[in-house]
C-alpha cells in the first residue's frame, strides 16, 4: 500500500509546539495549500490541510518556521477520532510530516507579529565588495 503526500503551502499559523507527558516535542499547524485551477469567479481557492511533526524535527519547525513561511512537506496521511468533551466523536484527516524544507530564503517573509526591516545588516568581514559602486555590463559583453 501506498500513504505518501507530497505539499507545498504557506502556514496560516505560527506553530504550536507542546510536549508529551513522557517530554517528546510535537507540533501542530495548517498549510494553506493554493489549487491548480481557478473558481467561477477566476480566482485561486486553497485547501487548509491540518498537518503534524514529531521529535526534534518539530522543535526545528517550531524555530525556523513561522505565520507565513512557505515550506515543502514530505509525509503521510494519518486518520484518527476522539471523544470531545461532550462525548460527541470528532473525526480527524491530518498529515504526519516526516520530512520538511524551507523554500525561501531566511528573513524572505516577516513574522507577522514584528515590523518588516529596511535592509538585513552587511557581512563585516571577508565582503569585498561590501562598499562596491555597482558594475555596468551590456548584453554584447555577455558570454551567452
Amino acid at each position: 500500500m501506498i500513504n505518501q503526500v507530497a505539499l507545498t503551502g504557506r502556514l496560516t499559523r505560527d506553530i504550536e509546539l507542546r510536549y508529551t507527558q513522557s517530554g517528546t516535542a510535537v507540533a501542530t499547524f495548517t498549510l494553506a495549500v493554493d489549487r491548480q485551477f481557478t473558481n467561477a469567479q477566476g480566482e485561486r481557492e486553497s485547501d487548509f490541510i491540518s498537518c503534524v511533526i514529531w521529535r526534534k524535527s518539530a522543535e526545528n519547525f517550531s524555530n525556523f518556521t513561522h505565520k507565513g513561511s512557505l515550506v515543502g512537506l514530505e509525509g503521510r496521511l494519518q486518520s484518527r477520532t476522539y471523544d470531545d468533551k461532550d462525548g460527541k466523536r470528532v473525526y480527524v484527516t491530518e498529515c504526519v510530516v516526516d520530512n520538511f524544507a524551507l523554500l525561501e530564503p531566511k528573513g524572505t517573509a516577516q513574522p507577522a507579529r514584528s515590523k518588516p526591516q529596511s535592509r538585513p545588516a552587511q557581512r563585516q568581514s571577508g565582503d569585498q565588495f561590501r562598499n562596491s559602486d555597482p558594475i555596468d555590463i551590456s548584453d554584447e559583453d555577455l558570454p551567452f
